[in-house]
């Protein structure tokens, strides 16, 4: 309807102008132009800013009471009532009163009318009457007085003239229809001017611009009419223009703002509608029935049903708009999304579970069999529960992938998180839901994630589990995995009773130590210590090989590397007790191989043991040779990275004092040991054969090499002992042989652990002779057959058994013997 009004009156507006040219100048109501001589030669002059006034103008003025009241005061006065405004740039207005030298000399005599004073400002209406010229400045401070000129337009050719006055008011009916607001101004125009008066038309012309006040003045300093015509309706095109594009930008908005504005009406009265016919429901209507729907396909406990419905009742009692609303409803989210009473099926095929295992892993028959054991316990009572697994080893010897096997083999979905430093105990337990952003523990997007409640969890990296003061996660654990507490897990996000006792735990570490005693004790430990090269060799041919080259995209035609090859890169590159390091040498090889392929696409690429060092460079491990010689003894150590040989040094400095000096970076365990053995050859010099006096007068010095490396531990006793008695006797020990074992002051050998591991390293320095205590013989029994073949081992209960195998020679009688 407005734009119609508008229409009209625009249309209303261009009859008039139609109108007033066809009219003459006679005809008009009224001609307020004035002759010369009744404008007076002196006037007050107004400095205004923005704009400069136009004869054509009738426009409201504001200036500030101080200091233009004085002015206007003056003018009030005078007979005429009239004042001169002249232009001064925004700049010069800004510094207060503006200087003289500032104002345009062209401006604008004005009558004033309705002068008021309001709030520190003065109000009046503006009347254009004539534009002048500055002669001579009377008076240089406000109130400003100056002498003036009215400059007379030269007379100029009338039909020119009326064909430049039809191009200007062709503008401004055009400028009428983009922009209506100029509508009262052409009105005031119209009943002031006659259609022949071309000046006041083309001031006016000029005032209906939005053109900066410099090109404005521009047009007040032209008085030739023919010139000023000239200026305007350039100004008046390029006004054209700018409004010709806001309007079509105006436009464009407005559509779309209606389109939008109608799409929404329609889609709310589709709301309506739909709701009238019960079609369709609002949005917590729409929440509550998904959340019910999901819980129907649900077991709950009736705990658990009781307090889905008293948060289902809040739901729908609550506004959409109340935070309390959306925590509500992101609970009842989770709590429809637990598994309650959803199970799998378990598998207890033990045929089926060796193969897969079998077809998984290389080697690791005794973690095989522990498995197999365990799920042959689970088959013969029909589930599996009450059990959690520990696997511990070094890194790379797929205690992970063992997870992957089990929850294979049983037909469970598998879950895996790592606990390694987390330090806040809600990961585990959840947070309160008075918190922003709680969310369940971890076990909760477990069981939410595998959709039943009997998975595979596995938790990785268990021994780096941190505590801070945020709590402890360790402890928060052993009413997660107990299976005497966890029949009842209590999360405190849910907060209501959780079943985890059909969920099967499998928790993996490098180390036992780091892991707190009371969860340690509920946990089955089984032991990955590591491979040796053949079992590295298998594991690279069957599992690494392939999946590097799927990885890369190439077929086992383009790149085939021997045997040969490998066992040279597990001996070279890759001695560590798990097969990450030697994945990763394989896979420079099979990258360095693709470039070869690319610059030679039709040749396969072979690897034999001869290239190895051409793809990796200089071997990272070179045949070590056994130190061998007097005081040197060869001994067994574990790490968290698999077993190690380690050779102790023992070397006589001088003879003219006594003293026993440690070097190596030994822990203090480690240096108590060393104590041990010093004092024990010491005391028993002449039943071993040694110098009586040797220490009596000799600074003796200890040392383990790879000194930037931490040692401890009791297991290298005996071999310090050795050590020492082999520089007592000048005499060096048998070679090839390695030894562990704790020894007592006493001389008793005590067992020590990491048999395993130790085996294992002394097989990978090809050392075929071993010397363990007694009371490990056992753990060397255990150990598979290929790991004992071609290994002579002695055992020993007492130090005069490593002596007798080292040195080849029975103890002087009075030795202690077993």
């Amino acid at each position: 309807m407005t734009d119609d009004n508008s229409n009209d009156s625009l249309e209303q507006l261009e009859e008039d102008i139609t109108e007033y040219i066809g009219k003459g100048k006679d005809e008009h109501s009224k001609d307020l132009a004035l002759s010369e001589q009744t404008l007076p030669k002196r006037l007050y002059l107004l400095p205004v800013s923005n704009r400069p006034f136009f004869p054509a103008q009738v426009q409201p003025v504001m200036v500030n009471q101080n200091p233009w009241h004085e002015t206007l005061k003056k003018v009030r006065e005078t007979d005429h009532g009239m004042l001169g405004i002249c232009y001064v740039d925004n700049e010069a207005s800004e510094k207060g009163v503006p200087d003289s030298k500032d104002l345009a000399t062209m401006g604008c005599a004005v009558r004033v009318h309705h002068a008021q004073q309001k709030d520190g400002k003065v109000q009046f209406i503006a009347q254009g009457l004539q534009r002048f010229r500055i002669v001579r400045w009377l008076r240089r401070r406000p109130p400003y007085l100056v002498e003036v000129e009215y400059p007379q337009e030269p007379a100029e050719d009338l039909d020119e003239t009326k064909a430049y006055t039809m191009a200007v008011i062709s503008a401004i009916k055009e400028l009428l229809r983009t922009n209506p607001l100029y509508g009262e101004e052409v009105k005031q125009y119209l009943t002031r001017f006659g259609p022949e008066d071309s000046s006041p038309l083309t001031d006016f012309g000029a005032s209906m611009t939005s053109e900066p006040g410099a090109k404005l003045q521009e047009v007040l300093d032209t008085v030739p009419l023919l010139q000023r015509m000239d200026k305007v309706l350039l100004l008046m095109r390029k006004e054209l223009e700018v409004a010709k594009l806001q309007s079509e930008i105006s436009a464009e908005v407005n559509q779309k703002v209606q389109k939008h504005q109608r799409e929404f009406f329609l889609k709310e009265q589709l709301k309506v509608i739909q709701r009238e016919l019960g079609m369709s429901k609002d949005d917590k209507t729409a929440d509550a029935e998904r959340f019910e729907a999901r819980m129907a396909e649900l077991d709950p406990p009736e705990a658990v049903r009781e307090r889905f419905d008293e948060e289902l009742q809040k739901l729908r009692i609550l506004e959409q708009g109340s935070p309390e609303y959306g925590v509500t409803r992101n609970y009842l989210d989770w709590i429809t999304q637990v598994p309650w009473g959803q199970h799998s099926q378990d598998h207890f095929d033990l045929a089926e579970a060796r193969h897969i295992l079998d077809k998984d892993h290389d080697g690791l028959g005794d973690v095989k069999d522990r498995i197999i054991e365990f799920l042959a316990e689970g088959s013969f009572k029909k589930e599996v529960s009450g059990t959690i697994l520990l696997l511990v080893g070094p890194p790379g010897v797929g205690k992970t992938s063992i997870g992957h096997s089990v929850a294979d083999a049983l037909g469970r979905k598998f879950y895996r998180f790592s606990v390694g430093g987390m330090r806040d105990e809600a990961e585990i337990k959840g947070h309160r839901r008075t918190y922003i952003g709680a969310m369940p523990g971890k076990f909760v997007q477990a069981l939410k994630d595998a959709k039943v409640a009997n998975p595979v969890i596995m938790l990785d990296e268990i021994d780096k589990i941190g505590a801070s003061y945020q709590g402890d996660p360790a402890s928060a654990l052993l009413e997660t995995l107990d299976p005497e507490q966890n029949r009842e897990f209590l999360d405190h996000y849910l907060d209501v009773r959780m079943d985890l006792s059909k969920v099967l735990f499998i928790c993996t570490a490098n180390q036992l130590d780091t892991i707190p005693r009371p969860l340690l004790d509920r946990m089955d430990v089984i032991r990955l210590s590591g491979y040796i090269a053949e079992e590295k060799l298998a594991i690279a041919k069957h599992h690494l090989l392939p999946k590097l080259l799927k990885r890369a995209g190439l077929l086992k035609k383009q790149m085939n590397i021997s045997d040969a090859a490998i066992k040279q890169v597990i001996e070279g590159y890759a001695r560590e007790a798990g097969v990450r390091g030697l994945e990763k040498m394989l896979h420079k090889i099979i990258r360095k191989g693709i470039v070869k392929l690319l610059e030679n696409p039709g040749l396969p690429i072979r690897v034999g043991i001869a290239d190895v060092q051409e793809y990796l460079g200089q071997p990272i491990f070179r045949k070590e040779k056994s130190m061998k010689g007097m005081g040197v003894v060869t001994g067994l150590a574990w790490t968290a990275m698999g077993g190690a040989t380690l050779s102790i040094e023992a070397s006589r400095i001088h003879s003219s004092q006594r003293g026993f000096k440690l070097t190596g970076q030994l822990g203090d365990v480690m240096r108590e040991s060393a104590e041990i053995a010093y004092s024990f050859v010491a005391s028993n010099l002449k039943r071993y054969k040694g110098d009586p006096v040797f220490f009596d007068k000799s600074l003796v010095h200890l040392h383990v090499p790879e000194g930037a490396t931490p040692k401890d531990g009791p297991s290298a006793g005996v071999t310090m002992a050795t050590a020492l008695l082999s520089i007592t006797r000048r005499e060096a020990p048998q070679q090839n042989i390695a030894m562990t074992g704790e020894l007592t002051l006493t001389g008793q050998v005590l067992p020590v652990g990491g048999i395993r591991e130790k085996v294992i390293a002394a097989r990978r320095q090809k050392i075929n002779q071993l010397i363990l205590p007694e009371a490990n013989r056992g753990d060397y029994d255990e150990l598979p057959g290929y790991l004992k073949e071609g290994i002579a081992v002695s055992f020993a209960k007492h130090y005069s058994d490593v002596f007798q195998v080292c040195f080849g020679q029975q103890p002087k009688k009075g030795a202690v013997m077993h």
